[in-house]
């Protein structure tokens, strides 16, 4: 892990950019340490300078946590295939003129998936081999990294996932393995995530300690409460 430049933020948080072999990423760390870990993802190949990702780790770092995010593979800035390319571009003509998704869905989410955990798992690696990240490891974001994430990564002590509704068949089905502690946030009227789907994922998680918050608005409008109620919900887990 290479650190390409460094920002001491008002509040006292130094934000970070990395480079990890052809991974780049952010961390974000609290003026003491050691502190936990929360692994950030954003949705769908989003940047990871996405201004509602950084405001929310800079937030959550502010409460005493190390808060790292990358590109994956596919994800921001990293090459993306034609193929991939054309699958968005597909999936965003269906969803537009309201036609069936689900096959567009899976030939694209699925493999950004299935390529983004390792990476994940190879930071982590990393990042815990700074003195100033003492760990347990919590993860926020994107549902669909999230659960594949939780399966296969047992250093994962608890997890809080954002979009629901449009998740692979091979995430619902390893959502049954799931036994963390898990946050669930559903927005009531998100235009891109169905609300029954993202229900019925809840109700299949494994685990016995879940919790669900439900708002009303759409996908971008998570009250920003949430962010404080996360730190409640990490710091019973990680701190």
């Amino acid at each position: 892990m290479q650190f390409t430049s460094e920002k001491r933020l008002d509040d006292g948080v130094l934000e970070r950019e990395f480079t990890l072999g052809e991974i780049p990423g952010t961390l974000w760390t609290p003026g003491s340490a050691p502190v936990p870990l929360i692994l950030m993802a954003h949705n769908n190949g989003l940047p990871k300078g996405e201004p509602r990702l950084v405001a929310r780790a800079r937030q959550t770092a502010s409460y005493g946590y190390a808060v790292a995010t990358i590109d994956a593979a596919g994800c921001g800035g990293r090459p993306r295939s034609a193929a991939d390319e054309q699958a968005r571009a597909d999936l965003r003509r269906a969803m537009q003129a309201g036609e069936p998704v689900d096959e567009i869905f899976e030939s694209f989410i699925g493999p950004l998936v299935g390529n983004a955990v390792p990476e994940w798992r190879t930071t982590l690696d990393a990042l815990l081999e700074l003195p100033e990240i003492g760990g347990p490891v919590g993860y926020s974001g994107w549902t669909a990294v999230g659960i594949h994430l939780a399966v296969t990564e047992p250093r994962i002590a608890a997890a809080g996932l954002f979009a629901g509704g449009y998740v692979p068949r091979a995430q619902r089905e390893e959502a049954r393995q799931v036994t963390i502690p898990l946050l669930f946030l559903l927005q009531w009227d998100d235009e891109g995530n169905p609300r029954q789907r993202a229900l019925d994922l809840f109700d299949a998680f494994g685990t016995k300690e879940k919790t669900m918050h439900a708002n009303m608005g759409g996908h971008v409008g998570t009250p920003w409460f949430e962010v404080e109620d996360g730190d409640r919900f990490f710091g019973r887990h990680l701190k």
